[in-house]
């Protein structure tokens, strides 16, 4: 799991020249933006009132395009962003802008209906370019930190594969191919003992969540489906007080396997925005970190299942 941590300050200056006062606003934003419609990336706060939305309308594009992936010509389980950048010229039907308010209306960009009686106090518009830059994390939420899936400690995560069924064990829900996932065999990981506590049925110094014969009578865990063959030997069961026969190594009666289950890995991506070359109307800036979108799409799933 990776945490990013930052506050995002935007200052501008505005100058009023009625009394040959300057006046200083400083806009302070988080470190978020989000979207809606086709396309709008925005952020506000409240106190004071304030926007700054980006309009996109050239190049044509749509959310879905920054998470889109192809499978790796290296490895077909694993999966590259088609763009991992994005450069948008703010001019013509690309607006930047930025707006302070009375006050902040609800739902101010993402309504079918535009709110009623907005009261803009400040209107500027910007050119500039806009630079979108795409990270994709993947991990196989099973429990056991990335980096402690580096069994040979090497800084290489691809190359760990307990399995070897093409999926690295930091992606792999089921590390030794035995059908059941890791994180039903108790890996145990806390912060405290890192995986020291790890369930190890049979004792022989290999945890269940790397043993593909977790009871050591001889039978593969995944081939001790008596029961059902459906690639979840968690649900055969012959002794109830025992508990799956799997972890049973009184029944040690082999069905082989013929495939491996179906394999899910979480996807987060990470589109970040920057700013460069602004020119509003009485201020001009080099560059400015909009922030790091924030929006449920960024979360998503894909699923493979390996050959057997």
């Amino acid at each position: 799991m990776r945490t990013l941590l930052s506050v995002l300050t935007l200052s501008f200056l505005f100058f009023s020249c009625d009394d040959g006062e300057i006046i200083t606003t400083e806009l302070t934003f988080g470190n978020t933006f989000k979207t809606c419609g086709d396309i709008v990336f925005y952020k506000t706060k409240s106190e004071p009132a304030e926007s700054l939305s980006l309009l996109v309308t050239t190049p044509s594009i749509e959310l879905s395009d920054f998470y889109e992936t192809v499978p790796t010509t290296e490895n077909p389980y694993l999966v590259e962003l088609v763009d991992t950048q994005l450069v948008v010229n703010i001019t013509g039907n690309n607006v930047l802008n930025y707006r302070s308010y009375a006050s902040l209306p609800d739902n101010l960009f993402c309504s079918d209906i535009p709110p009623a009686n907005i009261q803009v106090t400040q209107d500027l518009n910007s050119g500039g370019k806009a630079l979108f830059t795409m990270d994709l994390i993947e991990d196989d939420n099973d429990g056991i930190p990335a980096e402690l899936e580096d069994l040979n400690g090497n800084g290489d995560l691809y190359d760990d594969d307990t399995d070897g069924d093409g999926i690295p064990n930091f992606l792999d829900a089921d590390d030794d191919g035995d059908n059941v996932l890791t994180i039903n065999e108790r890996p145990n990981y806390t912060a405290a003992d890192g995986l020291s506590m790890a369930l190890d049925t049979d004792g022989d110094g290999i945890p269940d969540y790397l043993d593909d014969d977790d009871d050591g009578d001889g039978v593969l865990t995944r081939d001790e489906e008596n029961t059902t063959q459906d690639q979840n030997p968690t649900n055969d069961i012959t002794n109830n007080t025992v508990g799956p026969d799997y972890l049973n190594p009184m029944v040690a009666t082999a069905v082989p396997a013929t495939a491996y289950r179906v394999h899910s890995i979480k996807q987060k991506f990470v589109v970040t925005l920057n700013l460069e070359n602004l020119t509003f109307d009485v201020v001009t800036q080099q560059f400015l970190d909009f922030g790091t979108l924030d929006d449920p799409s960024t979360n998503k799933t894909r699923t493979v299942t390996p050959t057997f």
